[in-house]
């Protein structure tokens, strides 16, 4: 798909944008999910299934050169869901 050209461009191509972003977000959020659900089964059980705050602090530190425009707070919320979401998904 084309940039769009934020001056000129119409209510309809932006939001046809955004559900082509939306296309490839939930595609890689089922990739995600399915990864995070090998990661459960794999660790070990002694108190490290579920939730790593280190991992996911880590996490956001690699994403947040990627979206400058988001802060680290917003990334924080935003990856808070997702992983809740992927560990839900798991069933752990």
């Amino acid at each position: 798909m084309r940039p769009i050209d934020s001056e000129t461009a119409t209510l309809a191509q932006v939001r046809a944008a955004i559900d082509q972003v939306d296309a490839e977000l939930a595609a890689l959020l089922e990739r995600r999910a399915a990864l995070a659900a090998t990661v459960q089964r794999i660790k070990p059980v002694g108190g490290h299934r579920g939730r790593d705050p280190e991992r996911e602090a880590a996490i956001v530190a690699a994403m947040a050169p990627l979206a400058p425009s988001l802060s680290r707070e917003h990334l924080t919320k935003i990856m808070n869901a997702v992983i809740e979401a992927g560990i839900d998904a798991s069933g752990v």
